[in-house]
């Protein structure tokens, strides 16, 4: 597996000191936050989207893909009552799929809570048929088969009452049954949520695109009380050979230290895991 820095951990950095960064800490691959950049994706040239790929070469840093993919917007809503917002939604969820593979991401995370959770008079029933929908539109991108559209289970606690569970991104996964539909997991969700999360992880086996590594206290591994030598052994035994990023909640520690120990943490967990 490759270890991965979410980008917004740096706040105000700079795309370069982003990547020096995160070469400089040991990281294999750097995840892009669309609105770290700017407010829309519409708004990203295609200068700043080259740079990102001369950056990954320049600092032999890969871009793992895109997260955070309707924060910062306003408008957007992919379970909306209203038909018209839903189908401005999906528009500009095309358009983020566009951007991940064109700055040569293979991956996107679909979560932004807030902009996903059921509203009334929406029935549960009705909000999954309209996000299968989103999904299905956003895998079928043109140049999008490599891409990967992977769902997350996110737990109450951020905001969110549509897809908490493992069980239900496994479901919907199944459901739209195309090859770039995966499933993430997160473990600040996943451990709040899940009687037994490395469980979960070995369910998920083959469907598991993507991977975010969290403490329980928002900050990244080694910061809190999470043991992530279960975790590390779930994904060794179901072969997983994909990113395990960092996704931070808690900016306060210092960039470069807060991102270091998160990796030092997975290492050595990986190290103890394997030995298991």
């Amino acid at each position: 597996m490759k270890f991965c820095i979410c980008n917004e951990i740096f706040q105000d950095w700079s795309l370069p000191d982003q990547f020096e960064a995160a070469a400089e800490i040991g990281f294999d691959a750097i995840e892009i936050a669309p609105f770290t950049i700017a407010s829309s994706v519409r708004e990203i040239t295609l200068a700043p989207r080259a740079q990102i790929g001369q950056l990954s070469a320049e600092f032999g840093v890969e871009v793992a893909g895109i997260h955070w993919l309707l924060a910062g917007t306003e408008g957007y809503h992919v379970t909306h009552p209203d038909a018209q917002v839903r189908r401005r939604t999906i528009e500009y969820l095309q358009d983020l799929v566009t951007f991940g593979f064109e700055i040569g991401g293979t991956l996107e995370v679909v979560g932004s809570p807030e902009q996903r959770s059921v509203q009334p008079p929406v029935t549960y029933d009705q909000a999954w048929e309209w996000f299968k929908e989103a999904m299905i539109a956003s895998a079928q991108v043109p140049g999008a088969g490599n891409f990967n559209i992977c769902i997350e289970p996110l737990a109450p606690a951020t905001n969110n009452n549509f897809i908490v569970r493992a069980e239900e991104a496994r479901q919907m996964v199944q459901e739209i049954n195309l090859p770039n539909v995966k499933v993430i997991l997160d473990c600040y969700s996943g451990t709040q949520v899940e009687a037994d999360f490395p469980a979960e992880i070995r369910k998920t086996s083959s469907l598991l695109g993507h991977f975010h590594c969290n403490d329980n206290n928002k900050r990244a591994p080694g910061w809190g009380e999470t043991d992530f030598v279960p975790i590390m052994r779930a994904l060794l035994d179901i072969g997983y050979e994909g990113y395990c990023s960092i996704e931070v909640f808690d900016f306060e520690p210092e960039p470069i230290e807060h991102a270091s120990r998160g990796l030092e943490t997975l290492k050595q967990a990986l190290e103890v895991a394997a030995e298991i």
